[in-house]
């Protein structure tokens, strides 16, 4: 029987997130240690920590040297007549044994006598630092691992010598320890340098927990956890998780090895249901609604053995079932009640309120937020039990549905045989997922502790710049994803590199981040092939070819500085640079110095020098859309290169006779971000800053002949080139907005997208009307995306009849 680790560790898989969801251990810790506040403390507890740590790394070197203990006899057999085991297999299965040993003695024989001679000076970050140097040993010893495991299994089957040796290994006791022994399997050692990298993480993040920030170790273990946490994420993939298993009535080891929530259609709804994937079965489970007191259970919706389980091909797919979309302007509203929520949540805490008041705000949140998980997913992930029946979940991002598909496909390549669960077995399996669970809530801000990091509000930039290990040339192209309110959105997509193994795109994107944590990178090889369609959403199916995750420390992005990683996935590496600019900050209009050009220029100065009613960049980047990018999914949403939509601006303001070739070479997406950028860096927003205060208190009207009535006023009220231009762009949205079963855009998402470019009052204004990092889905910001919603939900309005119509109000509202 497989050996189950029972050691209360967590398991890789949760490396990166606590125990209670999906969040990840920040490099900064929660609360850290503010220079000679409580030092003292906080020293102890460092000794308290690094005294455990060193007591369970001996136990480790110790597990290391009973591994290598039958390498040697192995390996002197192996050149004789009777061979145990070949060199090569001998290596397989021993890969980086001996190095991880080497690496880890050294680290304890420098660590010991500092923790056992202890004083408050005591300095060991670079020791912690050099560890974290040097998991490039781990990464090929994890490359490795399933080839060392399946190898030793083999050699365990077909020689009886090795089994015996293979079963029992001894492993030395600690010095203190009344057991000089421990009996212990191979495949439970081989997986204990795994399991090592996990804990040495929690370590430090302990120890920056108790490290004042002035102490010289703090950037050094600071800078060792960063490390430790990307290697982690990117590993993630490619471990077995060992923590967690169940046996079944005939005594066959099942271990669980992801979970997770996902949205199920069922019966033409929505339904939130907490799926187990099994080494041998994918199970659909809903919690069951208990008494209080009572112990939850789940109850089994429905269930497939891997060996029955297919992934229906995009033509083999039949029609979706009918799932009447989540309105976006009802999802943005929720988006709104969640901030304010929050807000009042906040207020409550720092006017020290009622815990029964703050609970119930709470609750409110959570409803919302719970609605909100539920209805904004859409990626379609299909699953068909060959016998029968198929199953439809929705999905936020393309990286989740590449998730699960690789999770089970990498089950079903072990030979595995169809079944049918009795009902105790069925019983069995059921009730063990309550205890063997790792995803335990539900991903949404109300069930996280109020110590944990809100996330970033602002602009990530971020710069593509290469990647390298494609075995073959491919037509290559990557996208980003970033959390918000608890789900990933794609938000960027390099252009295509052709033909090659080494794409360098460097790319700049300028990505809004809503309390984002993490940042996902996918890179895909572009099917051309136009008979591989996917029904569900009329798009190619473009295969991914490596994924990876980093989490956005604010310590780290939070600079004027580019900051460079590299992102390992499947043997690929991409590499990028970001930094970060918060709300505030980006929140900025400045006016032009240089008022020859048009970007930073007031609009009336421009159409004047022009002599035109529109500006002419408005009126040539509309053209370009409404030629070749009114299909274009995601139009005005997702982002173009920044370094394209940069070159699209000096042209443009140097007004340079090669403004239409550039325009019609140029990627769509760059011509949408310029006209967005024209409108982001005029001087005073198009709707002005004067009126800025009555549009705001217009939407609000309840009175819909009053609300008409105002709402006209206020456009009449305007200067001529500002009502034209705001005319001429309404009417292009609106076109855009009739593509919206192809270019994926409604109106309100049109109106989320421009309303604050728009409407945002300049840098002396704004700031009666900045709101909190934490409330980017602000009262204002809403209203401002409902001010451009009401005119682009409007009948025509023309220009020449706005100024002939004398009924509307002619006071100031």
């Amino acid at each position: 029987m497989p050996y189950i680790d029972e050691s209360p560790t967590m398991s890789p898989q949760l490396s990166a997130r606590g125990q209670g969801g999906g969040d990840s251990i920040s490099p900064t810790p929660p609360e850290g240690l503010a220079p000679g506040v409580e030092a003292g403390k906080g020293l102890e507890m460092r000794k308290l920590v690094l005294s455990g740590f060193l007591a369970s790394e001996e136990i480790y070197i110790n597990q290391l040297e009973a591994l290598l203990l039958p390498m040697k006899p192995l390996k002197a057999t192996a050149t004789t007549s009777q061979p145990v085991l070949t060199i090569q297999q001998i290596e397989t299965i021993f890969y980086k044994i001996q190095d991880i040993y080497e690496i880890h003695k050294e680290f304890y024989d420098n660590l010991c006598p500092k923790v056992q001679q202890w004083d408050s000076q005591v300095t060991m970050g670079h020791l912690f630092q050099k560890l974290a140097s040097q998991l490039g040993v781990y990464k090929a010893f994890v490359d490795n691992y399933k080839v060392a495991l399946e190898t030793a299994e083999k050699c365990s089957q077909s020689n009886n010598q090795f089994q015996k040796i293979s079963e029992e290994l001894k492993v030395k006791g600690p010095k203190d320890s009344k057991d000089s022994h421990t009996s212990v399997t191979m495949e439970a050692l081989l997986y204990k340098p795994i399991d090592r990298v996990t804990r040495s993480t929690l370590v430090l993040h302990d120890l920056l927990k108790h490290t004042p920030v002035d102490h010289p170790d703090y950037p050094l273990l600071q800078d060792a956890l960063r490390i430790s946490q990307n290697f982690l994420s990117s590993i993630n993939e490619d471990i077995d998780p060992r923590r967690t298993a169940v046996t079944t009535p005939k005594g066959e080891t099942r271990q669980l090895v992801k979970d997770g929530f996902l949205v199920e259609v069922s019966e033409s709804s929505r339904k939130l249901r907490h799926v187990f994937l099994f080494t041998d079965v994918l199970l659909c489970a809903k919690l069951k609604k208990t008494s209080a007191g009572k112990h939850q259970q789940y109850d089994c919706k429905w269930y497939i053995p891997l060996a029955d389980l297919v992934f229906p091909s995009p033509e083999e797919s039949e029609a979706s079932p009918q799932v009447h979309p989540f309105p976006d302007h009802e999802l943005e509203d929720m988006k709104m009640k969640i901030s304010a929520l929050k807000s009042e949540i906040q207020k409550e805490k720092a006017n020290k309120g009622q815990s029964r008041a703050i609970e119930r705000l709470k609750k409110k949140m959570f409803e919302n937020e719970f609605l909100l998980l539920l209805n904004s997913p859409t990626i379609p992930f299909r699953i068909h039990n060959r016998n029968g029946k198929s199953y439809l979940f929705l999905l936020s991002s393309d990286y989740e549905r590449s998730e699960w598909r690789e999770a089970i496909q990498k089950l079903q390549k072990k030979d595995l045989q169809a079944f049918v669960l009795s009902s105790v077995e069925l019983q069995v399996l059921t009730g063990s997922c309550f205890k063997l669970r790792t995803v335990h809530n539900i991903p949404v801000t109300s069930n996280k502790d109020d110590d944990e990091s809100p996330g970033l509000y602002g602009f990530l930039h971020v710069i593509v710049h290469s990647a390298k290990g494609f075995k073959q040339s491919a037509n290559l192209y990557c996208t980003l994803e970033v959390d918000s309110f608890g789900y990933f959105v794609s938000k960027a997509k390099t252009r295509v590199f052709r033909d090659t193994t080494e794409p360098k795109w460097d790319e700049e994107f300028e990505i809004e981040l809503e309390g984002s944590q993490s940042l996902r990178i996918l890179c895909y090889e572009k099917c051309y092939d136009k008979t591989k369609v996917n029904k569900d959403n009329n798009e190619i199916v473009d295969k991914i070819m490596g994924k990876g995750q980093i989490q956005l420390d604010p310590q780290t992005v939070e600079t004027k500085n580019w900051h460079t990683d590299v992102i390992e996935m499947n043997g690929i590496k991409v590499e990028f640079s970001m930094k970060f600019t918060s709300r505030d900050m980006s929140l900025k209009r400045t006016p032009s110095k240089k008022q020859t050009g048009v970007f930073g220029v007031k609009i009336s100065v421009v159409t004047k020098r022009e002599r035109s009613k529109v500006p002419y960049i408005v009126r040539q980047c509309v053209e370009e859309v409404e030629k070749r990018g009114i299909e274009e999914v995601g139009i005005y949403r997702i982002s173009g290169v920044a370094t394209d939509i940069q070159a699209l601006k000096a042209v443009f303001d140097a007004n340079n006779k090669d403004i239409l070739l550039m325009l019609s070479d140029m990627d769509i997406n760059a011509i949408a971000g310029t006209l967005k950028l024209y409108f982001r860096e005029l001087p005073e927003p198009l709707l002005t800053d004067r009126l800025y205060p009555a549009f705001m208190e217009g939407i609000a009207l309840s009175d819909p002949a009053a609300k008409e009535n105002c709402m006209m006023h206020l456009l009449r009220t305007l200067p001529d080139p500002n009502l034209i231009t705001f005319l001429f762009l309404l009417e292009h949205l609106k076109r855009v907005a009739e593509k919206e079963p192809v270019n994926k855009m409604s109106l309100h998402n049109l109106a989320t997208v421009f309303g604050p470019t728009l409407l945002r009052p300049s840098e002396v204004e704004s700031k009666a009307h900045l709101t909190s990092a934490a409330d980017i889905w602000s009262h204002d910001v809403m209203a401002q995306v409902q001010v451009l919603l009401y005119y682009l939900q409007h009948p025509p309005i023309s220009f020449a009849e706005l100024k002939r119509n004398t009924l509307y109000f002619s006071t100031d509202v």
